[in-house]
C-alpha cells in the first residue's frame, strides 16, 4: 500500500513539472498559470468612477460629455483593464504571437467585472476574410467562447461578418476611424428585441465598436454592450 501511494504521490509530481509553465509577464515559473501571482496582482485593472457608456474616467461615474454630446450606438462599456504594460504586451501576445491560452485568462479576468443578467447572448467582433487568413484566427472569438461558457451564455458566432477591410484602425488619426469603418459589417440574423454583448481584444476610441453595434441595431437588437479586455485611456 504504501509503496503504490509513494508511486502515486511520485507520478503527481512529475505531471506537475510537467505541466508548469512559464509567466507570461515576467519569465518565472508560475506553474498551471499564465500570469504568476507576484505579476497579476499588479495588473492595470480598470477601477474608478468611469463613465457608464464608454468606461473613460469620469467625476462620480457620470456619463461623459462626449457621451452626451454625441450618443453612440453602444449602450454600455465594460473593460477588465486598461491597455497598459503588461496587459498591452499579454494582448500583443495573443494577436500577434499566437499564445491563445491568453485567451482563456482575458476571458476569466473579463467576466470578473461583467453583468451577464443585463444579456441574452454574447456575440464577439467579426474580422475580415483577410485579416483572418493573414491571422489564422479570431482573437475576439477566443476571447469570447469561454467567456460565454463560463457566464452560461449562448455564443453567436457567425450572425455577423465583416465585409469591409480597409486600413488598420490603429494606423489612422482618431477623426478618420469612423469614416473607414463606415458600413464594414453585415448582420445574417433577426435580433429583434436581444440585448448583446460585444466582445473584442482592446477598445481605443470605439469607433468600430460604435458601427457594429450600429450595425445590430438596424437588425433588431434592443441593447449592445461592449465587454473588452482592455481600454485605451487618454494620456
Amino acid at each position: 500500500m504504501g509503496g503504490g501511494l509513494s508511486i502515486y504521490r511520485t507520478t503527481i509530481r512529475a505531471l506537475a513539472r510537467l505541466l508548469s509553465q512559464d509567466c507570461y509577464v515576467c519569465g518565472q515559473n508560475s506553474d498551471d498559470r499564465q500570469i504568476c501571482a507576484d505579476c497579476a496582482a499588479v495588473l492595470p485593472h480598470l477601477a474608478g468612477p468611469l463613465c457608464p457608456v464608454c468606461a473613460l474616467p469620469t467625476p462620480a461615474g457620470a456619463v461623459c460629455g462626449a457621451c452626451q454630446a454625441t450618443p453612440p450606438h453602444f449602450d454600455a462599456t465594460c473593460a477588465a483593464f486598461s491597455y497598459a504594460f503588461p496587459v498591452d504586451h499579454l494582448v500583443q501576445g495573443l494577436k500577434y504571437r499566437h499564445r491563445l491560452p491568453l485567451a482563456g485568462w482575458l476571458a476569466n479576468e473579463l467576466a470578473r467585472c461583467v453583468s451577464s443578467s443585463r444579456v441574452d447572448c454574447v456575440l464577439p467582433l467579426p474580422l475580415s476574410a483577410q485579416r483572418m487568413k493573414e491571422r489564422g484566427f479570431n482573437q475576439a472569438q477566443e476571447i469570447a467562447r469561454p467567456l460565454a461558457q463560463h457566464l452560461g451564455l449562448p455564443l453567436i458566432s457567425d450572425a455577423c461578418v465583416r465585409v469591409l477591410n480597409g486600413a488598420p484602425q490603429a494606423s489612422l488619426p482618431w477623426k478618420e476611424r469612423q469614416a473607414n469603418i463606415r458600413n464594414a459589417f453585415e448582420c445574417r440574423v433577426d435580433l429583434t428585441g436581444k440585448a448583446i454583448a460585444v466582445v473584442d481584444d482592446v477598445m481605443t476610441t470605439g469607433a468600430t465598436l460604435n458601427e457594429f453595434a450600429r450595425t445590430l441595431k438596424l437588425h433588431g437588437a434592443l441593447r449592445v454592450e461592449n465587454w473588452v479586455a482592455a481600454r485605451t485611456l487618454p494620456a
